[in-house]
């Protein structure tokens, strides 16, 4: 039996294919626009500029000041070159730094976006912005947030490193371990989110054994794609209040700190949600915390907050600000009960559903 339940579908549209990366010029077209402001990081300024000058004179510029946890002050930056080349749309390419800051100028100015992905994060197809300001990380939830266009070429995942593949790839799962037990889950949500987890439980180890690995960038990829759905279609617990506050106050980096903190939120919810994450701990050996902690361990993952910089001291403050305006989750929290989460994500412990 199904119980009622509500979804839905993202209007976003999806090109999936390898070399569907040449296409860029063509969607430009097709959505109406004649000026085109690519953004990048500053790691991919020449991979920007090299865009800008395939697609020719449909590009305005090129911004590359992209950074982790979209802040605000960057955002304001970039939103002067947005005058200064009266852009009518903007193209982000490269991973979620790129991607937030797409969406924060389309938050402010409704341009339309398109995103060519270089990572497994996922965000761009979420109509979610984080952003920083003042230490603090906040999210906001609007439709001008979420990107018309996304464009996914596996081709451009085959010079990621593996390091950073594997931290992407479980900053992606992430989302979907959350979704399993969103209180607006759904059964659409539910199959994708168990897609994506199988993808990425497949691609990883893969891509760690052969990094050129074609099948493998494809599937992990494709794993991207659904994880990220899942995230723009119910909404998120307690493991992404966790990273917001990490991120956004002690500035740990973004992918990894998803990767260390997952199985250790996945844990403290094991009980209260048996049920519903017992598909997924099927996928790792039975165990969801356990099993997730094993999985990211055997692919080289970072296991623990102190290799980011966090001194334990920090934790104190960590565990008082991701108690403050908390998100629902399916087990009750407190201030103590993070702050042990805390303590065994930062020391590496293999946690216990």
């Amino acid at each position: 039996m199904i119980d009622a339940f509500s979804y839905a579908g993202s209007p976003a549209r999806i090109v999936f294919g390898d070399g569907s990366r040449s296409k860029v010029a063509e969607w430009i077209v097709t959505a109406g626009c004649k000026r085109a402001l690519v953004l990048a990081t500053p790691h991919q300024r020449a991979d920007a500029e090299a865009l800008a000058t395939e697609i020719g004179s449909l590009a305005c510029g090129v911004f590359a000041g992209a950074t982790m946890h979209t802040p605000v002050d960057v955002t304001e930056t970039a939103m002067k070159m947005v005058a200064e080349t009266e852009a009518d749309c903007v193209i982000s390419l490269g991973g979620g730094s790129t991607t937030g800051l797409g969406k924060a100028i389309a938050y402010r100015t409704d341009l339309l976006q398109i995103v060519v992905p270089t990572t497994y994060a996922g965000s761009e197809v979420t109509p979610i912005l984080g952003q920083t300001e003042g230490g603090r990380k906040t999210t906001v939830r609007d439709a001008r947030i979420l990107p018309e266009i996304v464009i996914y070429d596996p081709a451009l995942t085959l010079g990621l490193p593996v390091s950073m593949s594997v931290t992407s790839g479980l900053n992606a799962m992430a989302h979907a371990v959350e979704g399993l037990y969103a209180r607006d889950r759904n059964p659409i949500s539910t199959l994708m989110a168990l897609e994506g987890l199988r993808a990425f439980a497949s691609s990883l180890p893969k891509i760690v054994a052969a990094p050129d690995a074609t099948d493998a960038r494809n599937e992990a990829l494709y794993g991207a794609w659904l994880c990220g759905t899942v995230l723009g279609t119910v909404g998120m617990a307690l493991h992404h209040k966790i990273c917001h506050t990490l991120g956004g106050s002690f500035d740990t980096p973004h992918a990894e700190t998803h990767a260390v903190m997952l199985p250790h939120t996945a844990a403290f919810n094991a009980k209260a949600a048996a049920t519903e994450l017992a598909p997924a701990a099927d996928l790792f050996a039975g165990s969801i915390g356990g099993g997730l902690w094993d999985f990211a361990k055997s692919i080289g993952a970072p296991l623990s907050l102190k290799e980011f910089g966090l001194s334990e001291a920090d934790l104190d403050h960590a565990a008082s600000i991701a108690v403050e305006n908390p998100y629902w989750n399916p087990r009750p929290i407190d201030r103590d009960s993070i702050r042990a989460l805390l303590q065994g994500a930062w020391d590496g412990r293999r946690p216990a559903d």
